[in-house]
């Protein structure tokens, strides 16, 4: 079998870590290049929202040292962009200049945060959280911020909503939407989730139209709300994200909502791929091509990606999972809401604890967990396997989950 000789890998998240990791153990002598945007080595980002803007000493969690990238053979090309990619010759040009060749080329690049037309991107109190350098800003602004109005509510912004509470400011979260987590949740959680970020001195406003900005001195002074104007301490940007794609498109590679890719994470050209937030790849159970933002679709579709480099091609077929940490809430979910389903909820060891049981056509398709881990394990478990409906249709539909989990505590 013949392996690449040259691999360049253009991202330094999650999926380009992973990336570097599944080749340095095939051991096939390739050259890699690891081309990053930041200036930092890859790193974890989830607590970038959590434990990393409560403490002011804690540092980025790196994937990986230094010293490992070198033992691995890996150039890491930090704080150097890249800019150009010529397909015919098989380069790939960075910010500094430098012109790196390759076999294959995989764009990792992520998505970038969806910004406000109406709102200049370097207002001095207006934030963004999607990177270490955003979470740095956010910190040192943290202690002299006594309120916080956080629109958008998804993921970020709830996280980041319960980390200010939790700190002793006042949070307004704005949400445009009847209910929150309206493109990664059930309605059912969604409702327990209100409660629970209300309960704990949150205001949240639901179905919030916001227009109006008014800029003083390089901040934003006030905004409107539902017709009302009102004034801004801080503001951060929770308002989803958008794939990074320029490159792809600029290159002419097929795109849509990301760069497109086949289960193989290929992408019209057969010499580049595609993985993680970036890309769009074709849905498990016929659902359509999907774009998921998750730790876990990184690793694994940077599993499969160095798998089809390597000759040894694999079809990405792993089941989706999501968590979220928000204040006392631990929410973790394993696999695809329906969008036409029933759903059962089990109860767990109180009423902080249960877990959303999502049917469609007999079928489990998703398990929402609300501190209940063993839960969550048993669903991943249970959807990876395959399992017969024919159990999750007797008369108890947790029966199947119920062999494999069970209530914590």
């Amino acid at each position: 079998m013949n392996g690449p000789d040259s691999i360049v890998i253009v991202g330094g998240g999650h999926a380009g870590a992973q990336l570097c990791a599944s080749l340095a153990t095939s051991h096939q002598g390739v050259r890699i290049d690891l081309v990053c945007e930041e200036a930092d080595l890859p790193y974890h980002r989830p607590p970038l929202s959590k434990s990393y803007v409560k403490h002011p000493e804690e540092t980025p969690q790196l994937h990986r040292s230094a010293a490992w990238y070198a033992q691995a053979g890996i150039r890491v090309h930090q704080a150097d962009p890249a800019i150009a990619i010529d397909r015919h010759a098989r380069t790939l040009r960075l910010r500094s200049g430098a012109t790196l060749h390759y076999q294959w080329l995989v764009l990792a690049t992520g998505t970038r945060a969806r910004q406000l037309p109406h709102l200049h991107a370097d207002l001095d109190n207006v934030l963004v959280l999607r990177n270490a350098a955003d979470a740095l800003r956010l910190r040192e602004q943290l202690p002299a911020m006594q309120h916080l109005m956080v629109l958008g509510g998804g993921f970020i912004g709830l996280e980041v909503a319960a980390t200010a509470q939790a700190l002793g400011k006042q949070v307004r979260v704005l949400e445009a939407a009847p209910r929150l987590l309206m493109r990664s949740a059930s309605a059912e959680l969604a409702a327990h989730v209100l409660q629970s970020h209300r309960a704990s001195g949150i205001e949240v406003q639901l179905g919030a139209t916001v227009d109006d900005f008014r800029i003083e001195a390089n901040r934003l002074v006030s905004l409107r709300v539902n017709g009302v104007q009102q004034p801004v301490d801080q503001l951060l940007l929770g308002i989803g994200a958008l794939p990074e794609m320029t490159l792809a498109e600029v290159a002419g590679l097929e795109c849509g909502n990301g760069i497109a890719v086949d289960a193989s994470m290929r992408t019209s050209d057969p010499a580049i791929l595609a993985i993680g937030d970036c890309a769009l790849f074709p849905g498990l159970r016929a659902s359509g091509a999907l774009r998921l933002e998750s730790v876990q679709n990184a690793n694994d579709q940077a599993k499969v990606a160095a798998a089809t480099m390597l000759d040894q091609p694999q079809t990405y077929q792993a089941v989706p999972w999501f968590w979220t940490e928000q204040g006392s809430l631990r929410i973790q979910m394993a696999g695809l809401l329906p969008k036409n389903g029933s759903c059962w909820r089990r109860p767990g060891k109180d009423e902080t604890s249960f877990s959303l049981l999502h049917y469609e056509q007999g079928e489990l398709r998703c398990v929402e967990s609300v501190n209940a881990p063993a839960d969550h394990m048993g669903a991943r478990k249970l959807l990876e396997a395959g399992v017969s409906p024919a159990a999750e249709r007797a008369c108890d539909p947790a029966l199947a989950l119920r062999s494999l989990a069970t209530p914590d505590g």
